[in-house]
């Protein structure tokens, strides 16, 4: 029998966490297109939330690419596979590179007082399920799409090429706690050029 998918919804411009069991398999949906998630994964020890977590830059190590292919693991700062990639109807532009927004880049973009950003999502979305993290680890950046030239350029300038309904698929390689963060991002086009960030959301299948 198949188990029930439990969906949850993330509102624009906030996160959400959840606990998936290994095994599972976890959808993640751009509901009306160009909106990018930064998705963050723990490892669950018997004391709860452990030190390992996802690491994008352990992934491209073991990769030796910009992002897995469909079948290939992201893996953790301690290098063990987290998450498969098992389908993308996205077309395949995500980002490893890039860090999650916080205060401090709003500020250096000009913003004055608070702005909502994914770095304070993660540290909220893991509060509400009893966890708590030491840092804001590097995230997977789904959907989102930074152009790299070959002299080492990249840009914050190309919207995302996700349609609505694109979807990701990743396999639990152990019980995680996910955590998704609907980006807030609204000065520059990283949530498409009308810089109106909406909502997203993850199922557990």
């Amino acid at each position: 029998m198949t188990p029930t998918s439990v969906r949850t919804l993330v509102l624009a411009r906030i996160g959400r966490a959840v606990y998936v069991d290994q095994g599972s398999q976890v959808r993640v949906v751009d509901v009306e297109g160009q909106q990018v998630g930064d998705l963050f994964a723990y490892v669950l020890g018997a004391a709860g939330v452990t030190g390992e977590h996802l690491s994008a830059s352990h992934t491209r190590t073991f990769t030796s690419r910009l992002f897995p292919a469909i079948g290939e693991s992201f893996v953790t700062n301690r290098r063990r596979p987290i998450l498969t990639l098992v389908e993308d109807t996205s077309g395949g532009i995500h980002d490893t590179l890039m860090a999650a927004c916080d205060r401090y880049r709003y500020a250096f973009l000009g913003v004055e007082g608070h702005h909502d950003n994914c770095a304070d999502n993660l540290i909220a979305a893991l509060a509400d399920v009893g966890m708590a993290s030491p840092h804001v680890p590097s995230p997977l950046n789904l959907f989102m799409n930074i152009p790299w030239t070959e002299q080492g350029g990249l840009s914050f300038a190309a919207p995302p090429r996700s349609v609505p309904g694109s979807y990701v698929v990743l396999r639990a390689e152990m019980d995680l706690t996910i955590a998704f963060s609907a980006c807030p991002q609204d000065i520059l086009p990283i949530n498409g050029k009308a810089g109106k960030p909406t909502e997203a959301h993850f199922q557990i299948e």
